[in-house]
Formats: structure tokens, sequence, C-alpha cells
């Protein structure tokens, strides 16, 4: 069974990570919490993502490539508004972190995620990350359709150092 443990960041504004970066969409079959189904094109290459409900930082995933204009096809069936995003790969410390800079009705919000080989992982945080928002729903992109982080008050985009 695929497994992912991840943990999740925000990243300070002022950050610019290099490198051109892979730009993301992606949509929602579904947004179950217990089951959310995914479609994405990252780049030239797509996938059709299958993932369990959250534990902590763990969660069943299962991904498959797919040919991208079947997956371009199903973004049209995902609701609106759809997920979009510049993701850059940051090697710091040891990982290799997934740094998000999100367009569209998320402009503004840059996540990002560390992947481990299990929950008791050491990492050390880079100097470029804020708060931890591991497990919190509204950062989940699925909850990015429902809720974009356009419509969050200044209060809920308040961040606060670690």
């Amino acid at each position: 069974m695929g497994v992912e443990i991840e943990r999740k960041f925000r990243v300070r504004e002022d950050f610019q990570p290099r490198g051109t970066g892979t730009r993301i969409v992606q949509g929602y079959l579904s947004r179950d919490p217990a089951r959310t189904v995914r479609v994405r094109v990252a780049g030239d290459r797509a996938y059709l993502t299958v993932k369990g409900e959250t534990h902590g930082a763990r969660r069943s995933e299962f991904e498959y490539e797919i040919p991208a204009a079947d997956a371009r096809a199903m973004l049209a069936l995902c609701a609106p508004p759809l997920v979009e995003k510049t993701r850059r790969r940051v090697p710091y410390a040891g990982h290799t972190w997934e740094v998000d800079v999100f367009h569209g009705a998320n402009e503004g919000l840059r996540v990002a995620e560390v992947e481990l080989r299990d929950e008791a992982e050491d990492v050390t945080l880079p100097p470029w990350v804020t708060v931890e928002v591991t497990g919190e729903k509204r950062y989940y992109n699925a909850s990015l359709i429902a809720y974009p982080f356009a419509l969050w008050t200044a209060a809920e985009r308040d961040v606060h150092p670690l």
C-alpha cells in the first residue's frame, strides 16, 4: 500500500526559490476527506491520485501517470476553481523541499512540503519557512477549491514565525 508522510509549512513572502519550476494545474473528482481523487497536469506529464484520510502527517496515497490529454479532459469534470501553482524543488539539510507558489484564486499563498520516511524523522527547518500547517485542513489543496486563499480574512492569512 502506498503511504505518504509529509509535513507542511507556510513560506516567507520574500523567499524566491531559484529555477523555473514546474507549472501545475489540478482539480478534484472527489473532495471527500476520507478519499480524495485528484487529477494533475504537471508540465507535460499528468497523474491521477487517490488519497485516504490524513492521520497526523500520514495518509495512504496511490498515484498513477496518465496521458496528459486524458487529464486535461478530466479537469473539465472538476469543480472550479482549479488549483494553479508553480512548484520548485529546493534541497536543504538532506531533504528536498517542494515549494509551491500559488496562482489564480490562491494567489499570494506559498507553502513548502517535505516528505519523510517516518513520522518521527528529524528534519532541519530552512530559514524561509514560518509556521507549520501540517494537518490544518484549510491548507489542503482540495480545501483551497472550496475556500480559496483570496477569500481568507486578514487573521486567517496572518503568519506567526516558528
